[in-house]
């Protein structure tokens, strides 16, 4: 039998192909929120050379896990219409060539974090690679609520950014990590129900499994937008963020619960779940943005 990834071949250049086996847009988000936990934690006169560690380890962290993780899941991609064209169910990549290059990747980077910057910061980069990979990714074929598990290592990095600058991990840090674990679920529910039938035909068990209508997965798209409203607060509240902050934080949090709800009552509308993913990718970075000119 044929998969997906053997009919419908694309071609790709190298330097495609390897910017795609180590997801590098989805690093660059990785390590946008890594910068602004810096940025946050940051007590005194930047250094330089350690900002650009943390970085620089947090991208190779999460480029090694990337690979690692489309080298685990290769055989299932390619029956899937969305993730078939990648380089290791096309072809294009050995699985060899993706397993070292996620070992090296992800090595390299808790070792520059381990030397520029601290062991906590390290320790919370391999922490993110090994539950990503060894929890997370096999448990997507064994339970739908393989998302929340995984939105665990998802809001590691800026915890990441955070300890490098401050050495230590505090309320107003682990606020910042409820942050990103709480917005990744409106998120990656309104994934899970935009390529459902993908993720089905894959094996991969989404929150959105057994739900016809959306009326489960946007229920729980609105809980969440409605806790992260309410976290996204706290700083203001407890950490002394001005008022501006308060405010815009409300604002983008109402804006971003009315998509969830949105969605909730659209029957499982597929343009009410674009626009909820949407404006989820809008909401993060205005809100974290707002966070460092805030504090």
């Amino acid at each position: 039998m044929k998969t997906i990834a053997q009919t419908h071949p694309r071609p790709a250049s190298a330097a495609a192909d390897f910017a795609e086996l180590v997801k590098a847009r989805l690093s660059f988000l990785t390590v946008a929120t890594a910068m602004a936990g810096f940025a946050l934690g940051i007590d005194g006169p930047w250094d330089w050379l350690l900002l650009a560690a943390t970085l620089g380890g947090t991208a190779l962290s999460a480029g090694g896990a990337a690979a690692l993780n489309q080298w685990w899941e290769r055989d299932h991609d390619a029956l899937m219409k969305r993730t078939a064209g990648r380089p290791l169910p096309a072809g294009r990549v050995t699985a060899h060539d993706a397993l070292v290059t996620g070992l090296v990747f992800s090595f390299a980077g808790v070792a520059i974090l381990a030397l520029f910057a601290n062991i906590l910061a390290a320790g919370l980069a391999a922490a993110t690679v090994a539950f990503y990979i060894l929890v997370y990714t096999p448990l997507k074929r064994v339970t739908s609520l393989n998302t929340i598990v995984g939105a665990v290592p998802g809001a590691l990095p800026p915890l990441i950014g955070w300890t490098a600058a401050r050495g230590s991990v505090n309320a107003e840090g682990l606020t910042l990590f409820a942050i990103l674990f709480l917005w990744q679920m409106p998120h990656f529910l309104a994934i899970a129900w935009l390529y459902r039938e993908d993720y089905a035909r894959a094996g991969f068990r989404m929150l959105s499994e057994g739900d016809d209508r959306g009326l489960m997965t946007g229920r729980q798209a609105v809980l969440y937008a409605l806790a992260l409203l309410v976290v996204s607060l706290l700083p203001s509240v407890f950490f002394g963020y001005s008022a501006v902050y308060f405010y815009g934080a409300l604002a983008l949090g109402a804006g971003f619960t009315a998509m969830a709800g949105n969605f909730a009552c659209s029957g499982g509308s597929v343009p009410a779940a674009r626009r909820l993913f949407l404006a989820s990718i809008v909401y993060l970075p205005l809100l974290l943005g707002l966070m460092v000119l805030a504090r």
